[in-house]
């Protein structure tokens, strides 16, 4: 009868081990279904804010939106003296630096930048 006392005894044991591994088991899973919840709550609102950049970041980088700005802060377009073409500047060009007897001069700006 012993045996058969300390066998009952160790299978209550493992029963009631096991039942505490399986609640903790779904202790665990709620958390992380809260804690998923949460990370998805976040990852909207991140979207959200991703997408409210974008627009104003195409706002910013507007044309009309820069040449505004660039008037306001006193600034005029270039004459045509002061445009120069990139290939003006490589000795594989045909422009000025390609022709060594003569240097390619920046003209001055008509006004300071930032006044």
């Amino acid at each position: 009868m012993r045996r058969s006392a300390a066998a009952a005894l160790a299978g209550a044991a493992l029963l009631v081990g096991a039942a505490l591994g399986v609640a903790g088991l779904r202790v665990q899973q709620v958390h992380l279904t809260y804690r998923t919840e949460a990370l998805r709550g976040e990852r909207a609102r991140a979207d959200a804010l991703n997408r409210q950049l974008d627009i104003e970041v195409a706002t910013l980088r507007s044309p009309g939106r820069i040449e505004t700005r660039a008037r306001q802060l006193g600034l005029v377009p270039p004459g045509r003296d002061q445009i120069r073409l990139a290939r003006e500047f490589t000795a594989a060009g045909t422009g000025l630096a390609a022709d060594r007897s003569r240097t390619a001069a920046l003209a001055t700006p008509r006004a300071p930048l930032g006044q």
